[in-house]
Order: C-alpha cells, then structure tokens, then sequence
C-alpha cells in the first residue's frame, strides 16, 4: 500500500508541474522586458549602419567593419553571459536579478552610442567602436536573461508559449515606437542638427527602457530553481552532448537574424535611394506594427500546425513578401502590401525561434541530466542576435561598398541603386531558405517532445518525494 501511495503521489506531483500555471500579470511584466529591449536595441539593428554614415559621418566601409567586429566581442560575450546566469544565486532568482543590475548601464551606454561628441580621425572611428561595443555587451547581459527567464517562470508549455507570445507583441511594440518615430522625433528636438537631435530623442527612449526594466523586475518571480545546483562551465558544455535540436535552432536562428538584419540594414538606403523618399523610411516601419497580428495567432497555428510547420510556414511568408517587394518597383501601394506580408511572416517566425530554444534546455536535461538554462539559451538567443546583426550588416555593408554606395552622394550611380536593391530584397530570401531546410529537420526532435515531459516530471516529482522522506527521517 506504501510503495502505491508513493506511485500515486509521485504521479500527482509530476502531473502538478506539467499544469503549472503564470498569472496574466506576470506574462505581461515579462513582456516588458523585451519591449523595452526592442524600444532601443530595434534603433541599432535598424539605423545604426545608416546613422554612421549619414549622421556620424563614417564611411560604410569603415561603418561595416566596426559593426562586425562589435559583433564578434558580443557574439563571445553571449556564451558568457550564458554561463554567469546559470552560476548566479540570488534571493531574486537566477535570471530575475539581472535585470535590476544592467538597466541602467543599457540605457546609458545605448544613448552614448547616438552620441556623437566633436572628434575627428581616428578619435571618431574609436569612440564609435567602443560605445557600440558597450552599447551591444550591455544588450547581451540584458537579454539573456529575458530568454533563460522563461523556463523557470512556469513548467507548463502552454504556459512558456502564452508568456512568450505576449513578449513578442510587446516586443513588437518597442520595435514600432523605435523604427517608425525615432527619425521624425530625432528631427523635432534637433531642429535641422541631426546629430542634436538623435541624443535627445534616443536619450528619452532610453529613460523609458530604464522605467520598464525596473518594473518587469519587481513583478516577476522565478519558480523550481530552489533546488538547481550551480554547475561548472564544463556541465554547461556538457548540456549540448547529443542536444541535436539545440544545435538545429542555433543555426536556423542564426540564418534568421543574419537575413533579417541585412535586410533592415539596408532598407533605409533602399526608400531614400530607390524609392527617393526619406519619409517612406518611417513611414514603411510604422507598418511593422502589423506582424503582431501573426505573434497573437501563433498559439493557434501551433495546434495545428506544431512548431515546426507553423515556423516554415511564416518563414515562406516572409519570403514571399519579400519577392513582392521585389516586383513591386516604384510602385509604393504594392511595395507595402509586401512588406506588410514580410513583416508578418518574420516577426512571428521570430517568435517561434525563442519559444523552441526553451524547449531545448528540457531536452539537454533530459539526455545529460544537466539543466544548463542560461548556457543553452544564451547561445541559442542572444548569440544567434548578436552574430546574426553583426553578419547582416557585415554582408549588407560590404555588398553596397562593392556596387559603389556612397553616402556624400545625393543621388547615386545606377549600379549602386541596383545593388541596394538587391541587398534588400533577394539576399534575405536567400538567407531564409537555410532556415527553412533546418525546420524540417527539426521535426522528428518535435515530435519527441512529450516523451522528454513527462520523464522530467517524474524525474522531479520522484526527487522531490525523496527530499521529503529523508527530512522526515532526520
């Protein structure tokens, strides 16, 4: 009767962890993070390629190369960040705690970035180099922890891909504010001084990120990490021993953002340049809004779809807007029904990325015994961002340089035209493919996913049914 009483409990205790439940509240709150990650990190990812050459004053070879290499520190930095978050133990949490610490310096650094005090030479190229390595390195301490958060804020998928929902429309938000009212508010404080004018505006953008930081802080509160051991960096390695879809939404998340970025690096160049408007610039990124209309279907076609097709199936959308855009010439009408179609498509593909890294740190858990929550998302999250951008603008930067952009020009050569166009339009769809091949092949790991839930569950109902028997024994 004893040994049954323990099967059924352990039972109950298993089944209570896979109901557990997030308050709305709560989802919200942590929404916030990534709103206010996106009202500021969305102004770099979008304009920075753009703001050194035609605000600073950089040339786009030069302005390409910081923004690699500027990658590079944040692209080793992810990792890192990954590992001293799995290493932190606070009376806020694991992850929580981090958002009190680096909200300050994020804003801070950020505004530096569009800063840009009266220095010349090599003096110019450096400051611009080091603010926007601060700048980035303050973003991957920020968000890491947005992404390894999640698995220790409810054990419910349902719940986990709710939370993560609402953080993307709210991420969407940030992103609208950023890319659709930055420039034009730019314009308005600095009254025809450009460079005025982007400290003021990205000074109070910042103010605001600070603000909403602090309170996703003191609203969020970590659960099941009382019993988490701290683990060496030689067990967070071990994490990804066999973690084949780990390895899988790496490098499709990686291809995403590297086709995302090249694309919204150059698509300021694109209306100025090739559409000869300045205004469509703001004006097509306050449609961005839009793709909240897939992050909040998601859930939906995730039911029918699971996460591996409704992935495919936003990244073809994407891919299919951009081609319209492509075809669509000077015709602005057509040109925006397509990048309304793209931004649907990519901003819920993004969504699914971070839903299915979380996922993942079950599976490492579950193949290795190691729950390595801020290594595996680190890397699957904030390095794939940050490599991702630094490629992107990389590649968008080195193909306009090749086809003769240059920014001293008012109206550019036709081979420069010709090549912002298709940096714009056809290289991500290149890009996207990569992600999409890799979608497939994450199926069978999807499928296996029940398998890996209900193990953990019982794993973790039967562990803590034997803490509870040796402290009644002592």
């Amino acid at each position: 009767m004893s040994s049954n009483a323990n099967v059924d409990s352990n039972t109950a205790s298993a089944q209570a962890l896979l109901n557990d439940t997030l308050p709305w509240h709560r989802k919200i709150t942590y929404g916030f993070t990534d709103m206010s990650g996106n009202l500021l990190y969305c102004i770099i990812s979008s304009y920075m390629l753009y703001f050194f050459t035609n605000v600073f004053g950089l040339s786009v070879g030069t302005a390409g190369v910081l923004l690699l290499i500027g990658r590079i520190f944040d692209a080793i930095g992810a990792p890192v960040m990954g590992i001293l978050v799995d290493h932190t133990h606070s009376k806020y949490g694991k992850s929580r705690p981090w958002f009190l610490w680096m909200s300050l310096p994020f804003a801070i650094f950020v505004w530096l970035l569009f800063t840009t005090p009266a220095l010349s030479g090599t003096l110019k190229v450096v400051y611009a180099g080091v603010m926007y390595i601060l700048a980035d390195l303050s973003y991957t301490a920020m968000s890491t922890p947005i992404t390894s958060v999640l698995p220790n804020l409810t054990s419910s998928t349902d719940g986990r891909m709710q939370a993560n929902s609402i953080r993307l429309v709210l991420g969407n938000v940030g992103n609208f504010f950023a890319v659709t009212f930055i420039i034009p508010f730019a314009g308005l404080l600095g009254g025809g001084n450009d460079q005025k004018g982007w400290s003021l505006a990205v000074g109070v953008y910042s103010i605001v990120a600070f603000i909403l930081l602090i309170i996703a802080f003191f609203d969020m509160r970590e659960k099941n990490i009382e019993n988490e051991k701290v683990i060496t960096i030689k067990e967070s390695l071990k994490a990804t021993k066999g973690n084949w879809p780990w390895v899988l939404i790496v490098v499709a998340n990686l291809a995403y953002w590297t086709a995302f970025i090249v694309r919204n690096a150059s698509m300021p160049y694109y209306f100025q340049y090739n559409m000869g408007s300045k205004d469509l610039i703001s004006f097509f990124n306050g449609f961005t809004i839009i793709q909240v209309i897939g992050m909040a279907s998601v859930p939906f076609f995730v039911k029918f779809m699971h996460k591996w097709g409704t992935t495919i199936f936003f990244l073809l959308m994407t891919m299919v807007g951009q081609v319209w855009i492509g075809f669509a010439g000077s015709n602005v009408t057509s040109a925006l029904i397509g990048w309304c179609v793209a931004c649907i498509g990519s901003g819920s593909a993004c969504t699914m990325f971070f839903a299915m890294v979380g996922d993942t740190v079950d599976f490492g858990e579950w193949k290795t015994g190691v729950r390595a929550n801020g290594f595996l998302t680190a890397i699957g999250a904030s390095f794939c961002i940050q490599m991702g951008s630094g490629f992107g603008s990389f590649i968008a930067s080195m193909l306009l340089k090749g086809f003769g952009f240059n920014a001293a020009n008012a109206t550019q050569s036709g081979s420069s035209l010709s090549g912002i166009s298709f940096t714009f339009v056809w290289v991500p769809i290149i890009i996207y493919a990569i992600s999409v091949i890799l979608m497939v092949l994450y199926r069978k790991w999807e499928n296996h996913e029940p398998i890996v839930k209900a193990d953990l569950a019982e794993r973790n109902a039967e562990a803590k049914a034997a803490e509870e028997a040796e402290a009644a024994q002592a």
